[in-house]
Order: structure tokens, then sequence, then C-alpha cells
């Protein structure tokens, strides 16, 4: 596996500057402008070192702040705009936030209080595990929060061997599966919910802006993603443990025990997890009431990432003891936050800025326009149908940062509002159900050893067809109503 994965990465890194020569030598000016050559040789360059991983995804993402300067396409401070700009501090705010929560354990002890709150029972079990991973998920890095769920869950299931005195017996089998798929997926639906729940959520958000200045707020995007996971996390339960992973447990002994011995593990609430509530708690009033605020203050003063960068900082002021000068967090703690993404984000956003000063998104626009018959319910389905296929094979990230711009050409083609297929084409990318691949909180929860490939293929294949349709469906209404 290994050999096949150096291959890959091998052929990668030679095969994303031939892509980048063959376009840029063979593609006949005439169809297209110096610069749109330029941009689409970039891009291809860009998508096979992203799908083979041949160089890290972050340094990939630099390629346009030296080949847009050096070929013209524009200048040195135009191409190193995008790496700063504002959604990549909305996110790295939430990630402040996120390391604050994971620094002093209160995710691990909402996710606790959560799954004791829903019973003993084998579907019970499943429940409380979903809906604190999804809850924690909102706000936090998924793959952090499938790592912290899968040792909690593999003290569940081995109370559960102990229970039916052996591994062999089915309803262990099924709700250990059960229980490790329900938690991979939940993961990845959560992070749909909100903006910073995920990063192709806030690399949409930065195209909205960017390409259409239409800001899309904290609670708008909340209007359509909560309703989303609820949506989706009800399937998903009622898939694993109705139709595909039924147990038939009604009770699994000493796992009340085993959560409320954690719990006291952990003791009581400290002070520094009261600060960090306090801080998150704050932080989320502004960004749900923003607009609400704005308007009573009379003037557009607070926006998503003035309140997140706030919320960040607030977390290095906060002292929890001021002779010992100790802080909730002190810059050390930084070199956990995944720096890598940022980047990623400034990558993305340069080229989707080249796509559109080179007149590619245009272009796409411009072929789609010449397309009749097709209706904007079915146009909504095919992207969203494309986005999900593809979100399986690579970097739910890497295909928004391509995909999205070309969204955007077809609806101007079109002559509809660009978030109409904008917002269900990001949540598509979010929706890697059926490989181990396909997304960190899957090859982290298949490693436990209790999924086998082909019950995650079947599952998943079923609930990405429940979530195509979901989508569809808020985006023909939901969508629509808000927008």
């Amino acid at each position: 596996m290994n050999d096949l994965l150096r291959k890959t990465k091998l052929i990668g890194l030679v095969l994303g500057p031939v892509l980048f020569c063959l376009i840029f030598f063979t593609v006949v000016p005439g169809l297209l402008s110096e610069k749109s050559i330029i941009v689409l040789a970039l891009g291809a360059w860009m998508v096979t070192w992203w799908a083979t991983e041949a160089m890290p995804i972050p340094v990939s993402a630099l390629l346009p702040m030296v080949v847009f300067p050096l070929m013209g396409v524009s200048t040195v401070k135009e191409a190193s705009a995008p790496y700063g700009d504002p959604v990549i501090f909305l996110f790295m705010g939430g990630f402040i936030l996120a390391l604050g929560l994971e620094r002093h354990n209160l995710h691990q002890r909402i996710a606790l209080s959560l799954i004791r709150l829903t019973g003993t029972s084998g579907n019970g079990i499943i429940l409380g595990f979903m809906l604190s991973t999804a809850l924690i998920s909102m706000w936090i890095s998924n793959t952090a929060t499938a790592i912290m769920m899968l040792p909690i869950a593999a003290s569940v299931t081995s109370l559960l061997a102990k229970e039916t005195g052996q591994e062999n017996d089915p309803r262990f089998k099924k709700f250990a599966t059960g229980l490790m798929l329900s938690i991979a997926y939940a993961a990845s639906i959560g992070g749909m919910a909100t903006i910073i729940g995920t990063p192709p959520n806030v690399v949409m958000v930065g195209y909205m802006k960017r390409f259409y200045n239409l800001d899309v707020s904290f609670t708008s995007w909340m209007i359509v993603g909560v309703p989303l996971m609820i949506m989706a996390l009800t399937a998903c339960y009622l898939l694993i443990t109705r139709v595909l992973f039924r147990n038939n447990l009604s009770s699994i002994e000493g796992s009340k025990e085993l959560i409320h011995r954690k719990l006291q593990a952990l003791g009581k609430l400290t002070l520094e997890e009261k600060l960090v509530l306090a801080v998150f708690s704050v932080t989320c009033f502004f960004w749900i009431f923003r607009q609400n605020l704005n308007v009573l203050i009379g003037k557009n003063m607070l926006d998503d990432t003035t309140i997140a960068m706030a919320g960040g900082m607030l977390m290095f002021l906060l002292p929890v003891s001021l002779k010992n000068q100790k802080f909730l967090l002190d810059w050390s703690d930084m070199k956990e936050l995944p720096w890598g993404i940022l980047l990623l984000f400034g990558g993305g956003l340069c080229l989707a800025d080249g796509m559109e000063k080179s007149g590619l998104v245009q272009i796409v626009g411009n072929h789609f326009s010449q397309q009749q018959g097709i209706s904007t319910g079915l146009l909504i389905f095919s992207l969203t149908a494309i986005s999900m296929g593809l979100t399986e094979l690579m970097s739910n990230v890497a295909l928004v940062t391509i995909f999205i711009p070309v969204v955007f050409g077809v609806a101007d083609g079109f002559h509809i509002n660009p978030i109409w297929l904008a917002m269900p084409v990001t949540y598509a990318a979010s929706c890697a159900f059926m490989m181990p691949i396909s997304t960190p909180p899957n090859a982290v929860l298949f490693a436990s050893g209790y999924i086998k490939m082909k019950d995650m293929i079947k599952t998943g294949v079923l609930l990405n067809l429940c979530c195509l349709v979901i989508i569809t469906v808020l985006a023909l209404t939901v969508i629509q109503w808000i927008f």
C-alpha cells in the first residue's frame, strides 16, 4: 500500500507540471485569452498535486502566488492579497476558539454529558454519540472530534463484548459497526451547520464575497445548515439502527457507570472551562445576532471576521492566574493551529481571482447560457450529485476551491442567484461517506477495526442518496427563500 502511495505521488509530482506545459503550449490562443490559458494550465497542475498529494496541499496552494506574477496574470500585490483575505481570519478565529475548547477538555465534558442523557440501550448510545459528535463538530475540526470520540466509543464496545461474552456475537458486531459509522458520519454532517464547521464552507463564503460582494452571515448559513444537519443525522440514525445494523440491545450493562466514571475523572467545572464557555457563548451570540445589533447601533460595525478574531484574542487575554501570569491560551498553543488550511484558502482564492479576471468564469457562463430546457431543480440536483461523487475521491476543500468558480459561471449563464447552486454543491462536498480515504473521520473510525469496507460503502451509498434528496429539497425551498 505504501509503495502504491509513493508511486502515485511520484507520478503526480511529474504529471502536474507536464499538464501545465501541455495546456499552455497546445491550446489555441484564439479559443482563450493568454491569461485564461495560464490560469487553466495552473488549475490542472494544482488539481493534480492536490488529488495525488504529490506535494503537501498547502505548498501546492502557494503556486498562484509564484506563477501569476511571473507570467503576467497579476502583480505580486494582487496575487498575495487573497492570502490575507478577511474570510481566512474568520476561520483563524474559529480555530483559536476550538483550541480553547480542546485545551481545557470542555468538548469532552459536553460529549459525555450528552451521551449520558440519551440512555444505555444500544440505539440510545448510538444516538448520544451522534448528537455529541455533530454538535462539537459544528465548532471544531471534524477530524479532532472523531479522534476524541473514538476512545470513548471503544470503551463502550469493550463493555458490550464482556456482556455478550464474545466478540463474535451478532449483536456486538452490528452495534460496534453502527456506532463507529455513526460517529464518522456525524463528524462530517455536524460541520455543515456553521460557516466555521468545515473548511469548504469558509471557501464558499469567501468566494461569494470576492465574486459578488455578497456577505453570507453566520445566521443565514445556520438557518439552512442546522435543518440540514438535523435531517441528515435523522436519516443516518434510521439507516444504521433501523435498516442496516439493527442490534436489538435493550441495555448495555456498565455503560452508565463508565460514562459517570469518565465525567468524575474530569472533576467539577474548572475556572478555565467556565471562562472558555463564557467566551464561546458570547462569540456565538454576536455571530447569531450580528445583523440585529448593527441595526440597533445604526452602522455596519460588526462582521463575522471581527467577532471571530475578538473571541480568539479573548482566549489570550483572560487570566486564569494573574500571580502566575497564566491565561486560557498562550502563543505556544498556536503551533497546533492548522496553518496549512489557511494557506490552502489563500491559494484557492488567488486561483479563483485569476479565473475571474482572465475571463474563464465568463466563458463557462456563456457556454451554459446557450443550453436550453434545463430547469433550476435539475441543475441543482445534477451539480450537487457531481460534487457528491467527486468528494469521495478528492479533498473536499480542493473540490470546492476548483468547482465553485465553475458553478458561478453556470449560475451566470442561466441568470440565477449563484448561491442557489454554490451552497448545495458546498454541502455535498461534506458528504464523503463511502470510503475510508474520502475524509479523515472515516479513516479514523475505520482504523478501529470494527468497520468492514463493504459496510462503509453500502451505508455510504444509501446515506449519499438521502443527503442528495435533502440538499436538493432545501436548495429549492429554504435557500431560495433566504437568498
